[in-house]
């Protein structure tokens, strides 16, 4: 068995999985609102912007920036999982609902908390905001199965990203720090389910290995269509805690023991391979991070 769709078997466990995340969600919702400083606020009319009125870091902004210019991708990842999952379980079609009225509100509180705290030229965040929307975002995988390995990475990614920034952002904005937590907690319900969803078929069927590899192997951030991405991501590794470390340790190792990649024994051939080829891409992964450390001793 190498079907890349999702598991109707596993329906049931699937639904009771999405009450868990509306139950959890609904004790913690929130209004962007709640968490801008309002008091900062100018007209840009009456005080044009300066660079001067600037008062993050540079590596801080590029960092809230470059998650905006991430966020604000929603409609065409919505749109890609909306052909993805048409037709499959219907569960996943009614969390891909509520996972987008959730995200909805991301990049408004990002971008409204660049521009009362006038962090950046408004002019150029509008070019930039549509430039990304109109470049558009479509990965390279098309299936159910691999979407939902996707998104769990993503998420988790997502999740890392927001809490390791917030502790450089917290130094210079307690605000700021805030609303990086408060959206790594969206991030981190999202990623649950999406990770389980993967797990429960691993469960049910090891041959699923086959459908991991490509994406784990080659997953970039949606972000990535955005100008100046690898240098923004230099930038952010090198002042803001996130780069290729913190995704090894904190993403790709959690994500492969999470789902016990180590301990599954797929029956088809191709799916042994697959697993195979996994932890061997971690463990060269690990063995190029434990250089890097020794080297910066």
């Amino acid at each position: 068995m190498l079907t890349n769709d999702l598991d109707f078997r596993l329906e049931p466990r699937l639904l009771e999985l999405y009450e868990e995340h509306k139950q959890r969600s609904a004790k913690i919702d929130w209004g962007y609102h709640e968490f801008l400083p309002w008091d900062k606020a100018q007209d840009f009319r009456r005080v044009p912007w300066d660079p001067s009125q600037v008062t993050l870091p540079s590596s801080v902004v590029t960092a809230i920036e470059t998650a905006l210019l991430t966020e604000v991708n929603l409609p065409w990842f919505t749109s890609h999982l909306a052909q993805t999952f048409k037709g499959s379980l219907t569960v996943i079609q009614d969390f891909v609902h509520t996972w987008t009225a959730e995200e909805d509100q991301h990049s408004n509180l990002l971008e409204t908390y660049l521009l009362i705290t006038r962090s950046v030229n408004p002019s150029r965040l509008h070019e930039l905001h549509k430039m990304t929307v109109e470049n558009g975002w479509s990965p390279d995988f098309h299936t159910p199965f691999e979407t939902m390995v996707y998104t769990s990475m993503q998420e988790l990614a997502t999740m890392v990203f927001y809490n390791n920034v917030a502790k450089e952002a917290n130094k210079h904005d307690p605000d700021l720090g805030k609303i990086l937590r408060r959206l790594a907690k969206d991030e981190t319900l999202h990623y649950a389910f999406y990770r389980d969803v993967i797990k429960f078929h691993l469960q049910l069927e090891p041959n699923y290995c086959y459908h991991l590899g490509h994406v784990i192997k080659n997953f970039q951030m949606p972000g990535a269509v955005m100008p100046d991405f690898e240098d923004r991501m230099a930038i952010i590794a090198k002042e803001a805690n996130y780069g290729p470390l913190e995704y090894f340790d904190q993403v790709l190792d959690v994500i492969i023991k999470y789902w016990d990649i180590e301990n599954l024994r797929p029956i088809a051939p191709e799916a042994e391979k697959a697993r195979l080829d996994i932890l061997n891409y971690h463990a060269r992964m690990k063995r190029i991070k434990e250089r890097f450390m020794r080297s910066q001793k």
